[in-house]
């Protein structure tokens, strides 16, 4: 099963935003414990390639967030992500992950901005910040672009993800509702994964 197919099914994947991380294997773990397989380490924490191959030889399924040249992106796979996400249309990371067979997952917030990241391949699209126009505008996206594959990032949270998918988001991102920086720094797995648990309980029943 590849990466996009695990984000699919469970309907959510975990950001990490961290600056430093102690075990990755252990976070993945943690996360997946709780219901959510695919988590993203991104490109602002120090040491990301180390991490992403950790987690790689592990057997999570991990990928690349942050991701903004075609250089980290040839990186990132070389160091086992198995997809990237970028926070807006990147060209060049679009062409790498295309040609090497990596979903990519690319930012995106207008109409225009969907059918631009569609065009350059990208296998599902980030609607960031997703805050900022809230889950109903999925419904206006999709009226046009019902085949897009909408994923809401930047205040989800456990109150809220639900709404999301109800409007059409095929996933949504688990951010630091549920992987908060200070858990994360004391390497408390145990809370980590008891917050994924409650993340993934709100979505509701599978449709």
């Amino acid at each position: 099963m590849n990466a996009l197919q695990t984000i699919l099914d469970d309907r959510a994947l975990a950001v990490v935003r961290a600056p430093s991380i102690s075990d990755p294997a252990a976070l993945a773990d943690a996360v997946a414990r709780g219901g959510i397989r695919a988590v993203e380490l991104t490109f602002t924490t120090p040491g990301v390639l180390q991490l992403l191959r950790d987690a790689a030889d592990a057997g999570a399924v991990i990928g690349a967030g942050t991701v903004l040249t075609g250089e980290q992106a040839r990186s990132a796979i070389d160091a086992g992500a198995q997809f990237l996400v970028t926070p807006g249309l990147r060209p060049e990371v679009a062409e790498v992950a295309v040609a090497q067979g990596i979903p990519v997952m690319m930012g995106a917030l207008t109409p225009t901005e969907v059918m631009n990241a569609i065009d350059l391949g990208a296998a599902a699209v980030k609607i960031f910040p997703a805050r900022a126009l809230g889950p109903a505008h999925f419904k206006d996206l999709l009226g046009p672009l019902p085949d897009a594959r909408l994923v809401p990032s930047g205040g989800v949270n456990a109150s809220n993800a639900a709404e999301f998918l109800k409007h059409g988001a095929v996933a949504v991102t688990a951010g630091t509702d549920v992987v908060p920086p200070a858990s994360v720094a004391a390497s408390n797995w145990d809370d980590i994964a008891s917050r994924a648990k409650t993340f993934v309980e709100s979505l509701g029943p599978q449709q």
